[in-house]
């Protein structure tokens, strides 16, 4: 009796299948109302390269623009037709620097944001909690959002994402916030 008890256990547990790393999506909504309401009790961080941003545009909304990753503009991908991206060595220390000037620490909440939210938000976010940052979340579809499935706008990012919720962005960027290495 004991060893099946032990077994049914076992076997629950593993059926919830939650793990530390995994990462929780916030909408964009969400993300603007907790800036909002208590911005100085979280840290709100863009992932994405600063040369993206300039290009797709920037929302003052954030407190840091801090790169999880980087273009290597030495390694062109022929085959995806783009330079390849690597890891900031920095992004952990840059964050764990945002979130002192702010005076927070590690449990402190939060908050990733890249383009589309699963290429950068989701994977920077579970890096930072593999590192030993506590309440770590994503904007999920992130800044420009995804792609629409069919139309004459099909393939362009109008669907989603920050810029498509009508929250504050524009073109010009605040260079108190741009990384700068």
């Amino acid at each position: 009796m004991k060893k099946l008890l032990i077994a049914l256990l076992v076997t629950f547990a593993a059926s919830f299948n939650v793990h530390a790393e995994d990462a929780l999506a916030v909408t964009p909504q969400e993300t603007y109302d907790m800036v909002q309401k208590q911005g100085d009790q979280i840290l709100f961080v863009d992932v994405r390269d600063p040369v993206e941003i300039m290009f797709i545009g920037f929302t003052d909304a954030i407190d840091k623009n801090i790169p999880f990753k980087l273009v290597d503009r030495s390694d062109f991908l022929p085959d995806k037709g783009r330079f390849a991206m690597i890891t900031n060595p920095e992004f952990a220390a840059g964050v764990e620097k945002a979130l002192e000037e702010k005076g927070l620490d590690k449990d402190a909440l939060i908050i990733t944001m890249c383009r589309s939210g699963s290429s950068r938000g989701k994977p920077s976010a579970e890096y930072l909690l593999e590192r030993g940052f506590t309440n770590v979340k994503y904007i999920d579809h992130g800044f420009q959002g995804s792609g629409a499935k069919e139309g004459e706008k099909k393939g362009m990012r109008i669907v989603n994402g920050w810029q498509n919720a009508g929250l504050p962005w524009s073109m010009t960027l605040n260079t108190e916030k741009i990384y700068r290495p």
